[in-house]
C-alpha cells in the first residue's frame, strides 16, 4: 500500500468519514442513490443499453451491490468484444452486439475518436467545437438495429423478470430507444436516461422533450446527477433517474 493510501485512511479513521476524489463526487450520489433504488423497487433485471465496454454494469456490481440479470447492449464490434470479455466472468451478465432502435432493420453507425460519443447521430456543431479531436469521425459501420420490445419480450421469457430497470446512454437516441419499447416500457419499475442540456447531436431532442415523453410514459423524476466532467464550467448533460408513479 502507498504512503498516499495509509495517510488517506488515517485521517478517515481520525476524522471517522470517507475521503472521495473531487472527479467522483457526482458519481458517488448516483451510486448511493441507484442503490436506494435498487433495494426499494427490487429491481431483479437491468437492461443496459449502450454499454460500451462495461463500465455501467461493473458499477452496478461494485458499487450498487446489484446481483440480478444484466443484458447490455452494444453495437460496436470492437467494443462488444470488449464487453463480452468482462461479461463472460459473471454467468448473470449478458451481451447483444447490437442497436437499438424505434425499428427494427440497419443502420449507419458514427464511430468516434473518443468511443464515448459514438452515434446513430451525427454531431451538432457545439460538440464539435468543445471536444475537438475526441469526436474525429474515425469511420461509419452498418449495424443491426432491433427494439426494446422484442428485446423484453425474448427475455422475459427466458429469466421471468417482473421488475426490470432501463438504462440508457445512446448519445442523442435514448428516446427513439425508449420509443421501441412500445407498451412494454410500461413493464419497467424505472429508468435512467441522458439528457441534452445542450444539443451535441443532430436530431436529437434536448432535456424537456426528453422529459415530457418520459412523463408522458408514466415515469417521474427520482434524481438528477450532473455530468459535466471535462467541459467545466458548462453543464451539457445531465442523467436522470425515474420511477414509473403506479
Amino acid at each position: 500500500m502507498s504512503v498516499r493510501s495509509h495517510a488517506r485512511r488515517w485521517v478517515e479513521r481520525a476524522l471517522n468519514a470517507h475521503l472521495i476524489p473531487a472527479e467522483q463526487v457526482a458519481l458517488v450520489f448516483q451510486w448511493e442513490h441507484l442503490r436506494s433504488f435498487f433495494k426499494h423497487f427490487q429491481v431483479d433485471c437491468v437492461f443496459d443499453v449502450g454499454g460500451n465496454v462495461g463500465q455501467y454494469a461493473t458499477m452496478l456490481r461494485t458499487h450498487v451491490g446489484y446481483h440480478g440479470d444484466i443484458i447490455s447492449y452494444e453495437p460496436v464490434p470492437e467494443l462488444a468484444a470488449r464487453l463480452r470479455a468482462v461479461a463472460s466472468l459473471d454467468p448473470s451478465w449478458l451481451v447483444e452486439e447490437l442497436a437499438l432502435d424505434a425499428t427494427e432493420g440497419s443502420a449507419s453507425f458514427n464511430v468516434f475518436a473518443s468511443s464515448s460519443f459514438s452515434s446513430l447521430h451525427n454531431l451538432a456543431a457545439l460538440a464539435q467545437q468543445q471536444f475537438r479531436e475526441k469526436v474525429d469521425l474515425v469511420r461509419r459501420i452498418p449495424v443491426r438495429t432491433a427494439t426494446l420490445a422484442t428485446e423484453v419480450a425474448k427475455y422475459q421469457s427466458r429469466f421471468g423478470f417482473q421488475r426490470p430497470f432501463l438504462k440508457m446512454d445512446t448519445q442523442g437516441h435514448d428516446v427513439r430507444v425508449a420509443m421501441g419499447a412500445g407498451s412494454s416500457l410500461r413493464a419497467f419499475v424505472g429508468l435512467q436516461s441522458e439528457l441534452a442540456i445542450k444539443r451535441l447531436y443532430e436530431d436529437s431532442p434536448d432535456y424537456e422533450e426528453a422529459l415530457e415523453f418520459y412523463r408522458g410514459q408514466g415515469f417521474e423524476l427520482s434524481a438528477l446527477v450532473p455530468n459535466n466532467l471535462g467541459h467545466f464550467p458548462r453543464l451539457l448533460e445531465i442523467d436522470c433517474i425515474m420511477f414509473r408513479a403506479d
